[in-house]
């Protein structure tokens, strides 16, 4: 079917979701909504192209973390809104010996900074925060990608990269997406000399579907960091260009800063539920603590006869989130610096406790719902997802941002990459709310080196101790309960891959109190009943973009591209 390009994606994506819930069966396994099965290496990633490489690498002889570094430095080329070097974020990785780490590479506050830093004469200034130079926090994804590789990885540095270095230097044709990516910030780079430089067209014209885009200065610095490491970013000329930049336009970020910045090794968060184990990066991601204990809290339930996307599934679930991201918004900070009582928030008792207000006919307001009773010991979208399998049984999750689209809209002059605005995921001012309409507290206050806390959440799920599902998404604090949705759709109601990434969403995150839904992802009938109860509801285009692999007890390996976005899986 050809469809005009003036439909928009959010009609498409609701006219997509109907169809598949409309003629499909849940357990179908036709070719149309089927995800394909590989019997050695799968990908998933939001851009074919990246997509395509990392499958290569896999075939070149290198494993899941070879090819995660090929992506992440492709994505930074493909996909600039997202994709990124001047971002961070994070990674779980499941060794086919059956251990599992998790990688932070969090962007940090830079040194100078200051709780106060976005007032200006005693009154909070949102876009502070949210564009230009104060919004940049350090990057993280050059040392996150080059650490991973260096710990698990097969291939040389420059092997991986080498792609991703053609893709900049030569161009590539765009696609009618990426034209229009790049069409919708054109106001906003307009601020900046070194973003128009980079992605603006001559004369101000909209970029047109197959125009060439090239990077030249970008394909510069990529080789920067081929050759010399972490050294071709965080030193020597690269370093010289971010400084410059910070400078130029009153940022913060100096020398120190890049030179003392440290991807860590954590734990992750292990929660069980149904037989299944979910490993999940821990804090400073607050999708670890909120999606285990909205497990928790479901565990006393029939969810599976309650039926998918019933009146009664989705308050019961709505109610869970309102719960957990209520002390997300009070508990959860950057663990260096603030202790976090992550034992009594994943407890059975407390989360048992939680849900004692729980009321199966009424909803509960956020007003009257708040952070849970814990003593606080001290106090100290734009995304992209990527899920990777190979051969020997090697897992990667990936989850990287610059947070808004193309995050603070400042690119580095002479180094062709634009940089984060993860500053505004802080509180800059308790009790207001950041770009995504989260309110935090003061445990994840503005310090200098401190890491802001972030809703990804990077997830491989193992079952008798093999993996079966490596899962994540892309969208703001949406990740977090478009990841959660995801695995309940494959392991409480038995859905096909492809069907459980593609199933309607909703979401609830306490403040504002607000239920979202997909557009026509819920009937009318349950709508009508869930306002009865007090449900505030309000539709939206899209809830996250997921991609996800299922590993089937035959050791077929499915990859699922989310509908909602322009994903890709590959494998052989």
């Amino acid at each position: 079917m050809l469809v005009g390009k003036k439909m928009t994606n959010r009609f498409l994506t609701s006219f997509f979701v109907v169809c598949l819930f409309l003629f499909l069966p849940l357990q179908s396994n036709g070719q149309v909504g089927s995800a394909k099965s590989y019997k050695n290496g799968v990908i998933v990633s939001a851009e074919q192209r990246a997509s395509a490489i990392g499958k290569e690498i896999l075939q070149q002889g290198g494993n899941a973390v070879d090819a995660a570094v090929s992506i992440q430095f492709a994505l930074a080329v493909t996909l600039p809104r997202a994709g990124n070097i001047g971002g961070g974020g994070f990674m779980v990785l499941h060794t086919a010996d059956g251990n599992t780490r998790a990688l932070d590479f969090r962007e940090e506050a830079p040194r100078k900074a200051s709780s106060d830093m976005y007032l200006r004469n005693g009154e909070y200034i949102p876009e502070l925060s949210r564009r230009g130079a104060l919004a940049v926090g350090v990057p993280g994804v050059v040392d996150g990608m080059i650490k991973g590789l260096e710990y698990y990885g097969r291939l040389p540095l420059e092997t991986v990269m080498q792609p991703a270095i053609e893709l900049a230097q030569k161009g590539y044709a765009l696609s009618w997406a990426q034209a229009q990516s790049l069409n919708s910030k054109g106001e906003a780079f307009k601020q900046f000399k070194s973003s128009s430089d980079y992605f603006l067209k001559e004369n101000n014209a909209p970029w047109q579907e197959g125009d060439l885009f090239v990077q030249k200065d970008l394909a510069k610095t990529l080789e920067r960091i081929a050759n010399r490491g972490r050294d071709g970013f965080y030193s020597g000329k690269t370093a010289d260009l971010i400084v410059e930049e910070m400078q130029n336009q009153g940022g913060l970020i100096t020398y120190d800063d890049l030179d003392n910045y440290e991807s860590v090794w954590r734990t992750p968060v292990k929660a069980s539920f149904r037989g299944y184990d979910l490993h999940i990066m821990p804090p400073p991601s607050s999708g670890s603590i909120a999606v285990h204990q909205i497990l928790e809290m479901l565990k006393p339930f029939e969810l599976k006869k309650m039926e998918f996307n019933s009146t009664n599934y989705v308050h019961l679930v709505t109610e869970t989130m309102r719960r957990a991201f209520a002390d997300r918004a009070y508990f959860l900070g950057d663990p260096d610096f603030v202790d976090i009582p992550q034992e009594r928030l994943l407890s059975d008792s407390y989360n048992k406790k939680r849900m004692q207000s729980f009321n199966n006919d009424k909803a509960n307001s956020s007003d009257e719902i708040g952070h849970g009773d814990i003593p606080f010991l001290k106090e100290s979208s734009q995304t992209t997802h990527y899920s990777i399998v190979d051969k020997d049984g090697n897992a990667v999750s990936v989850t990287t941002t610059l947070n808004g689209s193309f995050g603070s809209k400042l690119a580095v002059g002479g180094a062709g990459f634009v940089l984060n605005n993860e500053m505004d995921d802080f509180t800059a001012e308790p009790s207001e709310p950041n770009m995504y309409g989260l309110i935090q507290g003061k445990a994840n206050a503005v310090q200098p080196q401190k890491r802001m806390i972030s809703s990804m959440t990077p997830t491989i799920v193992t079952k008798n101790g093999s993996i079966c599902m490596v899962l994540g998404a892309a969208g703001g604090p949406r990740i977090i309960t478009a990841t959660l949705q995801n695995f309940l759709n494959l392991a409480v109601f038995g859905m096909a891959p492809q069907q459980a990434i593609s199933a309607p969403r909703f979401h609830h995150q306490w403040m504002p109190d607000k239920l979202y839904y997909e557009e026509f992802g819920l009937s009318p009938d349950t709508r009508n009943k869930l306002s009865n109860m007090g449900h505030n509801l309000q539709p939206r285009g899209h809830i996250g973009r997921a991609h996800s692999i299922f590993i089937d007890e035959d050791g077929l390996k499915y990859g699922s591209a989310d509908p909602r976005a322009h994903g890709s899986a590959e494998g052989y």
